[in-house]
């Protein structure tokens, strides 16, 4: 085992907390949490239901960024006193604990840099993600499955509520599509360099001569509302259908028409709830995702006139943005920052952190070369 060299290592660790310090402006974030903590303490808070949500909700989200920052400190500092008494007493346990802690502590960091980068104006929302099959038939919505279960549990290692909110079934196998909520700060900052079109390669389960199948499917990441976005879209552009849920579900679900889908017939966006037994709960749930997607549509579409009017009209996005290899070797590579692992089991079991990383790093890269 090498030597560590534990002194200029807590350095370097001190060096990047107090980059990310720096960034976050501690004293701001303060400022924040004493004025929110004031407007959540007032007596008419719950008057309005929806506005007091977004002002605890926002609360807890700002105490727990400041309880992290404070935290990591106190583990650097904690850590310097067990490598001191380690050294002194000539510990080998309480070294390699200290080893340990050093790993644990640079991880925490790098995951918290990673958190200073997202400062776009709806990246500390939370997310609405959707996915669905492309070219490539039973593979692809099988794929298209494969995603779904890689993005849940990647969500479950940290601890981040989903619901499913709507799932349409392929015939043979997999689905046609499926979305769910990711309810976790920063959320769609996180998850949106997630979004375009992956690919996969393998030899079919479902072809009975055993040959490579290429399938795709795209991925598509928006934030979530909130009640002061006030997107308002008048009741004579959307269009409501009603019908019954499919797939595996409880009682009454696939025998009353509980099911929605909201087409905005302007720009012709279609939301399709079933998640919920009841069709008013369906409804607004679809009209919570139709109002986001209009939201993002909107700022896309401001974006787009900005870059036009600048002369800029290079494309950030490519219409595949990662290959998952099955066969004839096994790898998983991001085509945009080149990053790449050859353990695509543990990939589609949630491990993406590191390429989820690559792909903030890389925007935020080409964010600041187009300044």
């Amino acid at each position: 085992m090498a030597q560590i060299d534990f002194s200029a290592e807590i350095r370097a660790l001190r060096a990047v907390y107090m980059s990310i310090e720096n960034v976050t402006d501690v004293e701001a974030l303060k400022e924040e949490i004493a004025e929110l903590s004031e407007r959540a303490g007032e007596p008419d808070l719950w008057d309005d239901p929806a506005a007091a949500q977004v002002i605890t909700s926002k609360l807890s989200h700002r105490q727990s960024e400041l309880e992290r920052l404070n935290s990591l400190a106190s583990r650097i500092d904690d850590l310097e006193v067990l490598v001191e008494l380690g050294q002194d007493e000539d510990d080998a346990d309480s070294m390699g604990e200290a080893a340990a802690e050093l790993e644990s502590i640079r991880k925490a960091l790098k995951e918290l840099e990673v958190v200073t980068l997202l400062s776009g104006e709806y990246d500390e929302r939370e997310a609405v993600v959707t996915i669905r099959s492309g070219a490539g038939g039973v593979d692809a919505a099988d794929f298209a499955e494969m995603l779904l279960r890689m993005y849940l549990r990647w969500a479950e290692r940290h601890g981040y509520p989903t619901t499913v909110m709507d799932t349409s079934y392929a015939e043979e196998a997999g689905l046609k599509s499926a979305t769910f909520e990711v309810k976790a700060p920063y959320a769609f900052g996180t998850l949106s360099v997630e979004a375009g079109t992956h690919r996969l390669v393998r030899i079919s389960p479902f072809d009975n001569q055993g040959r490579r199948q290429t399938s795709f499917a795209a991925v598509e990441v928006i934030p979530l509302i909130e009640q002061t976005d006030s997107i308002e879209i008048p009741d004579n552009e959307i269009r409501v259908d009603v019908f019954r849920s499919s797939g595996p579900g409880g009682q009454s679900v696939n025998t009353t028409d509980s099911a929605v889908r909201l087409t905005h017939i302007p720009t012709g966006t279609v939301v399709s709830m079933q998640n919920e037994k009841s069709q008013l709960q369906n409804r607004a749930a679809a009209m919570r995702v139709l109002q986001s997607r209009l939201l993002l549509l909107k700022k896309v579409q401001e974006d787009a006139e900005k870059k036009a009017l600048a002369g800029d009209v290079k494309a950030s996005w490519g219409d595949q943005m990662r290959s998952y290899v099955l066969n004839p070797y096994q790898m998983v590579k991001d085509l945009r920052t080149e990053h790449e692992v050859g353990n695509t089991s543990a990939v589609f079991d949630g491990e993406i952190d590191d390429f989820i990383d690559a792909g903030i790093r890389w925007r935020t890269d080409n964010r600041n070369a187009e300044k």
